[in-house]
C-alpha cells in the first residue's frame, strides 16, 4: 500500500500535478574572491602571515580564519598567527544576493634549528644530540689505515654544517668518525 501511494505521488509530480507551480529561483551571481599573497604551499619563517588579495563586488565582507578582515576598495588584508609546521588558511566571502566564495590554501612555518657541536662526542651521543632537534645524522669512517687499532670507541671529528649553523628542520647533519681524530 505505502508503495503504491509512492508511485502515485511520483506519477503526480511527473505530470505537473499536486504541487504549487514555483518559479525556480535564479541563480546567484557568485562572489569573485582572489588571494594574491601568499602563494599556495609558501614556506614562511615568521609566526605570522599576511593574507591579502581582492574582493568582488567591493563592498564585500571578508572573513580569514573566521575573523573579519579589512576590506578597502576591493582589496583585503589580515595577519594570521601560525603553528611551527603546516597550516591551512581558509579565505570566505559574502555578499547581499550574491553566493559565497571560499578557498583555501596551505602555508608551511619553516622552523629553524641550532646545529649542536658533535665534534669528540660519542656515534650514540651524537644520535642522542641531533635527533632532539629534529635532524638528521649521516656518518662516515675516517681515519687512517691504523684507526682500528687505536683502542677508544669511535668519535666525530668532522662535521657538516658546522655548530651553531641555522638550518631547517629535517635537515642531515654529515660527519666523519674514527677512533682517533
Amino acid at each position: 500500500m505505502v508503495r503504491l501511494r509512492a508511485l502515485i505521488a511520483a506519477a503526480l509530480v511527473i505530470a505537473g500535478c499536486g504541487g504549487e507551480d514555483r518559479a525556480a529561483p535564479k541563480p546567484q551571481r557568485p562572489v569573485t574572491l582572489r588571494v594574491a599573497s601568499p602563494s599556495d604551499s609558501a614556506l614562511v619563517l615568521g609566526s605570522t602571515v599576511v593574507v591579502s588579495g581582492s574582493v568582488s563586488p567591493a563592498g564585500a565582507r571578508v572573513q580569514v580564519q573566521g575573523r573579519r578582515a579589512e576590506v578597502s576598495g576591493g582589496r583585503f588584508s589580515s595577519q594570521v598567527p601560525l603553528e611551527p609546521g603546516p597550516n591551512v588558511i581558509d579565505v570566505e566571502a559574502t555578499a547581499r544576493n550574491r553566493s559565497a566564495a571560499l578557498t583555501a590554501f596551505r602555508v608551511t612555518r619553516e622552523q629553524r634549528v641550532t646545529v649542536p657541536d658533535l665534534v669528540g662526542e660519542g656515534v650514540d651521543d651524537a644520535e642522542r644530540k641531533t635527533a632532539r632537534r629534529g635532524l638528521g645524522l649521516e656518518s662516515r669512517r675516517g681515519g687512517g689505515f691504523l684507526d682500528p687499532l687505536v683502542p677508544n670507541g669511535l668519535g666525530v671529528c668532522e662535521q657538516d654544517p658546522a655548530a651553531g649553523s641555522e638550518v631547517r628542520r629535517g635537515t642531515t647533519v654529515r660527519v666523519v668518525v674514527a677512533r682517533a681524530c
